[in-house]
């Protein structure tokens, strides 16, 4: 099984020989494909993905191995102009995952090219002082000629170093980015286990595919404000694992909707997350779902703690 305990190795080499380590921030406007990217270029789903929007909350670490090079990708919620605390804490903590970086990354989706929030972040971006790589996504979708165009626009704007054009989802033109990023990074020890593929704790990746597992079952009629937590996780002498959750709505109507008519919706939830679950951690998971309306969850600062964001003040 892979590890994704949180704590690194402080100093301690991750192999050997002359060996390189480094933070890669990877940002966007929401649905550009920055999960996609990470859990590709990890090898492994570290980071969940739906069709909804904002689907990425808090900042996620993916880790993976390049020749010498230890490259940490972290993986940030899209930046859009918020109307929440909720919007708000996401989009300040992917601007925090920003100034922790090594080298910043611009994830463009290139079917929708620079506008609305694309537009806004490249503004931003002027004033970083981190060096600067473009990354235009879903080139399968859009012709060489406005991939070119695109990356044009985008370079007149912003001192990006390199340009590179990639499918996340056919994993078209990854090994050409790896590649660039394990030359660049620094020198320096491996900052986590060899076997570590993010520092995201298991209780919460759990929380995060059972999130998943509910928007993909009901994207068009659950609301954005839903939230899953992991309260109990007890290992059993068998060797398999009893884990429960809370799913938090704010409506009784929202609850009925998960749960769904005789219980359909909440079974394939629970059946889809239980198996994910189960060969991540390569053994028997019993996963058992509790839904609880809780109106005012999107303004709990405890809530927010759970996800990994600061309450905004």
């Amino acid at each position: 099984m892979n590890s994704m305990d949180e704590t690194p190795l402080d100093g301690r080499i991750g192999g050997q020989g002359d060996t390189k380590a480094g933070f890669v921030a990877l940002i966007g406007a929401p649905n550009a494909g920055k999960s996609t990217l990470v859990n590709h270029l990890v090898g492994n789903k570290v980071s969940i993905v739906s069709h909804k929007v904002q689907t990425t909350r808090s900042v996620v670490r993916g880790i993976t191995i390049k020749d010498q090079t230890q490259i940490v990708f972290i993986d940030t919620p899209g930046i859009f102009r918020p109307r929440r605390k909720l919007d708000e804490a996401m989009v300040n903590a992917a601007w925090g995952g920003v100034h922790d970086a090594d080298l910043i990354v611009l994830l463009i989706d290139a079917e929708r090219g620079i506008r609305g929030d694309a537009e806004a972040i490249l503004k931003s971006l002027e004033g970083e002082k981190q060096r600067k790589i473009l990354l235009l996504n879903k080139i399968d979708a859009v012709g060489s000629d406005n991939l070119l165009l695109l990356a044009a626009k985008a370079n007149e704007n912003v001192d990006f170093e390199q340009t590179f054009m990639v499918s996340a989802l056919k994993g078209h033109g990854c090994d050409d980015f790896l590649d660039y990023l394990a030359k660049e990074l620094p020198m320096g020890p491996w900052l986590y286990p060899e076997d570590q593929i993010s520092d995201l704790p298991m209780r919460q990746l759990a929380a995060e595919i059972t999130r998943e597992k509910l928007y993909l079952r009901l994207h068009q009629e659950l609301p954005y404000a839903s939230h899953v937590e992991t309260e109990n996780w007890t290992e059993k002498k068998d060797g398999s694992v009893k884990i429960e959750q809370t799913i938090y709505v704010q409506r009784a109507t929202h609850k009925k909707i998960v749960i769904g008519k005789g219980g359909q919706s909440i079974k394939a939830i629970s059946t889809g997350a239980r198996m994910e679950i189960s060969e991540i951690l390569d053994q028997k998971v019993h996963l058992f779902l509790f839904v609880k309306v809780r109106e005012n969850w999107i303004e709990d600062p405890e809530r927010f703690r759970e996800m990994g964001l600061e309450f905004p003040r």
